[in-house]
């Protein structure tokens, strides 16, 4: 996969070095567990902290499968 370079919004929680689509998906990821920021009641759905809020458009809750579509806007 073609590495792709995030946004300043993306790059605080995934850093700012270009990475493959996968490896942005696997390290916000590993972001929202250490963070704890799954709905302990519904473990679909991402409760966004101010850097994710950033990256969503500014919503406070998103599904997990929602999250991939945000992403698209923040990479080039």
């Amino acid at each position: 996969m073609k590495p792709l370079q995030p946004s300043t919004e993306l790059a605080a929680v995934v850093g700012s070095s270009p990475l493959p689509r996968t490896e942005v998906v696997s390290k916000v990821w590993d972001y929202i567990k250490s963070n704890n920021l799954q709905n302990p009641e519904n473990k679909r759905e991402i409760l966004a902290d101010g850097k994710l809020q950033a990256v969503f458009g500014g919503k406070s809750k998103v599904s997990m499968f929602e999250m991939n579509k945000y992403f698209a806007q923040h990479l080039s």
